[in-house]
């Protein structure tokens, strides 16, 4: 009968620092495999295989994130736009949190350059056009980025009020077709990341307390976090080099 191999003894086998390392990511950042991958070789100098990174999960027994996780984070490429600002989309991400008065209810607008991916955040307390383009303001502000097109969905926040304040600022309205979030799936797919990576790791306690991470982690997404689309760069990065072309 042929012996059990010991998990130790396989080839290429990495170090217990750099497993420690995988599961800690997992469990603290809740992150797949290609980015566990590239977390390691941007802030631990560490380069190991994604394989070898899924293989350590699997044999340490953690379960993958949820069923919309998939490790072909290299797989079909969305269509992006060439040129940063070309086409920025819009969108708002409802918010729950449990407190012990309750449930309190937030509204997070996000807005995803199309080529570059980066984003601006903002919470706020409701969900109308004033707001929206409060927000708008804080999106010029922030892209360093001439801005031709907004896209939206056709919610309410989004209406002529809003549309006009758009047209007076010297940009395009676009509206997606009703009932094909799809077509701003580049922002729909962002929000999933907040879920993940933000919201499921945050304790709310106040609105202030919010802010002050909410724009840690605007900084953290936009210069810091390695990316599927761009194999690993940031979206700055990958800014940087669309500015140098």
């Amino acid at each position: 009968m042929r012996k059990k191999r010991d998990p130790g003894s396989y080839g290429n086998c990495i170090d217990k620092e750099t497993v420690d390392l995988i599961l800690k990511l997992r469990k603290e950042h809740k992150l797949g495999t290609w980015r566990i991958k590239w977390y390691l070789e941007r802030y631990h100098d560490i380069n190991v295989s994604e394989s070898s990174v899924y293989r350590t999960l699997k044999r340490n027994n953690i379960k993958p994130l949820d069923r919309t996780t998939t490790r072909k984070a290299m797989g079909p490429k969305r269509y992006s736009k060439e040129t940063p600002g070309h086409h920025v989309q819009v969108d708002v991400k409802f918010l729950i949190f449990n407190t012990e008065e309750g449930k309190v209810k937030r509204y997070q607008y996000t807005a995803i350059d199309d080529c570059t991916r980066v984003r601006a955040i903002k919470v706020y307390e409701k969900h109308n056009q004033k707001n929206a383009i409060d927000f708008l303001d804080y999106v010029i502000d922030k892209f360093p980025f001439r801005i031709h097109t907004i896209q939206t969905d056709n919610g309410h926040e989004f209406q002529s009020k809003f549309n006009w304040y758009v047209q007076d600022k010297g940009m395009n309205h676009r509206y997606i077709k009703p009932g094909k979030p799809q077509h701003n799936g580049k922002v729909e797919r962002s929000h999933l990341t907040d879920k993940r990576e933000f919201y499921q790791l945050l304790k709310y306690t106040d609105d202030v307390d919010l802010g002050k991470k909410l724009k840690q982690w605007e900084d953290f997404y936009n210069f810091n976090r390695p990316h599927g689309a761009f194999k690993g760069k940031t979206p700055y990065e990958e800014l940087m080099c669309h500015l140098k072309n």
